[in-house]
């Protein structure tokens, strides 16, 4: 369905559109009837997503506008240009973010704070500007991790930065309830992408996540659309303040253990040091 979906009428922007779970988000909007703007680092990424959904949704609306979440003026002028495009803003999915294996004795401030932005900073400029033009009441929905609620070794900054997201996210959809805006997560499992591509690479990896998970596989881009749009539709209009698993049932098990894989990435040496307490010595992967 398209013009007669549950969304029809309704605007939707989405930041790291051209991602895997950014295009999948919008495409399932896009199918009850929103129309959809996509906003990325890559003008190219972002008009081969646009030609993707638009063959997929003929009837659609897809419209582009390159810019950088973590750029406070270019969140601005994103969202002018979806509020110009619908004459309205309902929908808002800042999908940017993201986390690296890192050691803890090998991390440093400059790092911390980079994957601190990343997850919050870049969901906290699309509230703080979105939120002005959504008068009519909406739906916010972030991507949160399951790394938010569980821990995981080497993966400590990445871990902080999505436990911030949701902790920022419960306190502004207490703030905003009474604009009539709901803000929501989702927290997905190993989900394929870009940005996890060598992950699934590598069959002991997958094996050692797919051993954790009840439902036995990991995730797809699909599967983390279909929980943003109930929380971006009519469906869960009483719904606000929530982080939500979409893991498989990873969440009733652990993170697997990726000692091995650091180990290789990072020097057997070098990860014996830390998990001792002492400070690394200098590898060719450091800095």
């Amino acid at each position: 369905m398209t013009q007669a979906g549950k969304l029809a009428g309704a605007t939707a922007l989405i930041t790291g559109g051209s991602g895997a779970i950014g295009e999948a988000c919008a495409l399932a909007l896009l199918t009850d009837g929103a129309a959809v703007v996509l906003t990325g680092r890559r003008s190219d990424k972002l008009e081969a997503s646009r030609a993707r959904l638009q063959e997929a949704v003929p009837a659609g609306t897809v419209a582009t506008f390159p810019g950088d979440a973590l750029d406070r003026q270019h969140v601005e002028q994103a969202v002018a240009f979806a509020f110009e495009l619908g004459g309205r803003l309902d929908i808002v999915v800042p999908t940017v973010g993201g986390g690296a294996f890192r050691p803890l004795l090998m991390q440093d401030l400059e790092g911390l704070r980079a994957e601190l932005d990343l997850n919050i900073g870049s969901a906290f400029l699309a509230v703080r500007y979105a939120v002005p033009h959504m008068a009519r009441g909406g739906a916010i929905v972030c991507i949160s991790s399951t790394a938010a609620s569980m821990p995981f070794p080497w993966l400590s900054g990445y871990c902080a930065s999505k436990a911030g997201l949701e902790a920022f996210i419960r306190s502004a959809a207490d703030e905003l309830a009474s604009a009539g805006i709901r803000l929501n997560a989702v927290r997905p499992g190993l989900t394929r992408s870009e940005a996890t591509a060598g992950m699934f690479a590598s069959d002991a990896v997958i094996d050692a996540f797919c051993a954790q998970i009840p439902l036995g596989r990991t995730g797809e881009a699909g599967d983390i659309a279909a929980g943003v749009r109930y929380l971006a539709g009519p469906e869960s209009s009483w719904v606000t303040g929530q982080c939500f698993n979409i893991d498989g049932g990873q969440c009733l098990r652990r993170h697997p253990d990726m000692t091995d894989s650091v180990a290789q990435y990072f020097g057997e040496d070098a990860l014996a040091a830390v998990m001792s307490g002492k400070p690394a010595p200098t590898t060719d992967n450091d800095g």
